[in-house]
């Protein structure tokens, strides 16, 4: 029997429902139903056979939907702006990102990270998306509703 060992940017999804009891209330509930939602930006603006360009915006006081990471991607912030993130693990974590700024994940086989933003911040937070779905997980299934419809005459 072999045992899987999880790379540094995995978040288990603990399943005591009270190591979330200091979460708003109804997150956990929401979190569970969206446990597999492959929708990791607002608008998906491009797809190839190995990666998906994502969009994310996020007004003042709004929260983006939870959303599972599966493989490698990294994330630019275009904007400065203060965020809570909200992990599977039942962690809360506040961050204040500026202009520029850029992380990386790396994930393997059957790892995740289940998360949500909300942002705590005046300001609308704006970040672009890199996802590469070529990885060692199947990537999830993002519904047509989210990508980029294309304008009339391009």
């Amino acid at each position: 029997m072999s045992t899987l060992t999880h790379g540094p940017d995995h978040v288990e999804t603990n399943p005591d429902p009270a190591a979330f009891a200091h979460w708003p209330e109804g997150l956990h509930e929401e979190m569970l139903r969206d446990a597999d939602n492959g929708c990791v930006g607002s608008v998906l603006v491009s797809e190839t056979p190995t990666m998906r360009i994502w969009h994310l915006r996020i007004a003042p006081g709004k929260r983006c939907r939870f959303h599972r990471h599966v493989n490698r991607y990294f994330w630019t912030a275009l904007v400065p702006g203060k965020a809570r993130g909200y992990f599977s693990s039942g962690e809360i974590k506040d961050v204040e990102h500026y202009q520029g700024e850029t992380k990386h994940f790396d994930y393997g086989e059957g790892d995740q990270m289940l998360h949500a933003v909300e942002n705590i911040g005046e300001s609308e937070l704006i970040f672009t998306t890199v996802e590469f779905i070529d990885g060692p997980n199947r990537p999830l299934p993002v519904p047509d509703s989210v990508r980029l419809a294309p304008r009339d005459g391009h």
